[in-house]
């Protein structure tokens, strides 16, 4: 098995404290990966990078590419390099495709960058919104935010599984962003349904992290009582 580093800025749990600035750039996060996920300073969105392109998705569905000199806060990046394809020929609910995933890298021990391509007959997203100051924490962000349904719609699912260890670290489990193929719709997937299209698994081994210098991080609360609860909430807002 060959070594493959993910790098990483900041942690989730900083974000679920309302640690929304960051110090790292676009340009800066685009010389670690081509692939990956996070958002912007003041939760101005959510990010999405295909191909060493950095996208943002806004709650309204839209999708815009990312000047180089814009702060994340938070993001995941990797060089993607797929060692597993698997491909789809049927219709699959999501529970079924993370359900084939995990039977064809058989660890949970690992993070696994996926990305799957494909026509999908349906995509649910809901998207953070932008925060202003003085900034509450996420849980508080990501209340009642709408749900949108994109029908018969081409594109890439891109993402991370991510061990339970990693509580608080990042987010564990599944944690998916998608746009389609013309780069204007998308969002933060709940769920889906895919009728065809590829799988494609590239394996996590090593992870850089990068903490901010900011006061907002110096003084955050990393380790709330109910940390399982606040991660929950808010990868699945309603």
């Amino acid at each position: 098995m060959l070594r493959h580093k993910v790098f990483q800025a900041s942690l989730l749990s900083a974000l679920l404290d309302g640690v929304y600035d960051g110090n790292l750039s676009v340009g800066e996060l685009l010389e670690h990966g081509d692939f990956g996920l996070g958002t912007f300073n003041g939760l101005d969105g959510e990010m999405l990078v295909l191909d060493g392109i950095c996208y943002r998705l806004r709650a309204d569905g839209t999708v815009s590419e990312v000047d180089a000199a814009e702060l994340t806060p938070f993001a995941v990046i990797t060089e993607f390099t797929p060692e597993i394809t698997l491909p789809i020929d049927h219709a699959m609910t999501r529970d079924e495709v993370v359900a084939m995933i995990e039977s064809a890298v058989g660890t949970a021990n690992y993070l696994f960058a996926v990305r799957v391509r494909g026509r999908f007959s349906e995509v649910e997203t809901r998207t953070v919104v932008k925060q202003t100051k003085p900034y509450v924490g996420m849980r508080e962000a990501v209340r009642d935010i709408p749900a949108l349904t994109f029908a018969d719609t081409t594109g890439t699912l891109a993402g991370f599984r991510t061990p339970l260890y990693e509580r608080g670290i990042s987010v564990p489990g599944g944690h998916v962003h998608y746009v389609d193929d013309a780069h204007t719709h998308g969002g933060h997937v709940i769920d889906f349904t895919i009728e065809s299209g590829a799988v494609e698994i590239c394996r996590g081994t090593d992870l850089e992290l990068r903490l901010p210098l900011t006061d907002a991080f110096k003084n955050a609360q990393l380790s709330p009582d109910d940390l399982d609860e606040q991660t929950q909430v808010t990868e699945s807002p309603g």
